[in-house]
């Protein structure tokens, strides 16, 4: 992963950041589309240098926006187009697609 490094995602206090890693969860951040797959492509490819696959059917893809329109945005895996989502969990927290987050609460 790091040859992710020097890669576009997005600035947060001067700061590129275009990932995010716990144990086996991992979040790409790109500003758009292209920059995503670059990114995509390069955890595939580092991931099968190590002989690992990634699974399209554990992938998804979120679009965040403020504004309430419709964004096609075409990611794939393996020529595989990944499914898109409204919602994502992550660490325990749920981000929705328009950039509002909610702490799930364990019982």
């Amino acid at each position: 992963m790091r040859n992710l490094e020097n890669h576009p995602g997005i600035k947060v206090g001067g700061q590129n950041i275009n990932n995010l890693r716990y144990t086996d969860d991992t979040v790409l951040i790109a500003e758009n589309k292209e920059d995503l797959q670059k990114l995509l492509n390069i955890v595939e490819e580092e991931s099968r240098k190590k002989g690992l696959e990634l699974n399209s059917k554990k992938t998804e893809v979120m679009v965040i926006s403020r504004k309430q329109e419709s964004h096609e945005c075409d990611i794939f895996i393996n020529k595989v187009k990944l499914k898109e989502t409204e919602k994502l969990k992550y660490l325990g927290t749920i981000i929705s697609n328009d950039g509002k987050t909610n702490r799930e609460i364990s019982a």
